[in-house]
């Protein structure tokens, strides 16, 4: 399953993905656009990780939470109409 990051700060948000490096050994995180993870999201094959900086909290999203949650963090494009 893949895990994207939804990271909200007061200025913006954006969403970004870790990529491991087993040959050199590191993470390397890259931002990604919001149409790559709904579509990730919709298929049901992904979670959002998200972060909210001001208040240093997370919050795991899957297919599986609730649609208030869902539209709350991620936008209501991202709730799956099949459900």
């Amino acid at each position: 399953m893949n895990r994207y990051t939804k990271i909200i700060n007061m200025m913006e948000s954006y969403f970004t993905k870790d990529f491991e490096k087993t040959k050199k050994g590191f993470t390397k995180v890259r931002e990604v656009k919001e149409e790559t993870v709904r579509k990730a999201f919709l298929k049901g094959n992904c979670e959002v990780l998200v972060i909210l900086e001001d208040s240093d909290r997370e919050i795991l999203i899957d297919d599986f939470s609730p649609d208030e949650d869902i539209k709350k963090y991620l936008g209501a494009s991202f709730i799956n109409p099949r459900r």
